[in-house]
């Protein structure tokens, strides 16, 4: 009996460790270095370039003329923020013209870590709490004297007069 209890903590221990083993993720398209090389500026437009390279993975918010592939690979271990392990993009710039002005490469390290502000923005009035909000709407609902309709400005169930 030693010997089978001690065969089940082994693979409880064993399944235990499988279980918390990092996962990777890859997303995204970034396409082979050797397509990307293809694309010579002033020389191609925009339905050359998406049939070397494919459809991008974004485009400029406000116009056509940049395009964005992208591609990130990501490790997550149980149930901890992922961390991300590699990123690549590549930005094709075109002119008015259509034709392609510029094509740029950026990985990981060319990014940069943004702090967002916490603070709030305050909103006119005070801060209730709980009991305060439950007990403040007592009495809220009733309806004036003489009113049958339900509405505190005495008016039908349309609002109207």
């Amino acid at each position: 009996m030693q010997g089978t209890r001690g065969l089940g903590i082994v693979l409880m221990v064993a399944l235990a460790l499988t279980a918390c083993r990092a996962r990777i993720d890859d997303r995204g398209y970034v396409p082979d270095a050797d397509d990307v090389a293809r694309i010579k500026p002033g020389l191609q437009g925009r339905d050359e370039v998406r049939d070397i390279l494919g459809s991008p993975s974004s485009a400029s918010t406000f116009s056509d003329d940049r395009w964005y592939y992208i591609s990130k690979k990501t490790s997550t271990y149980a149930f901890f923020k992922p961390e991300t392990l590699e990123q690549k993009v590549i930005e094709v710039d075109f002119d008015e013209g259509g034709l392609v002005k510029d094509v740029r490469n950026y990985s990981l390290k060319d990014g940069e870590e943004i702090t967002p502000v916490e603070r709030k923005t305050p909103a006119p009035g005070r801060e209730l709490g709980f009991m305060e909000q439950l007990i403040g709407n007592i009495g809220k609902f009733n309806s004036p004297a003489g009113n049958t309709t339900g509405n505190p400005m005495g008016r039908g169930p349309g609002g109207g007069y």
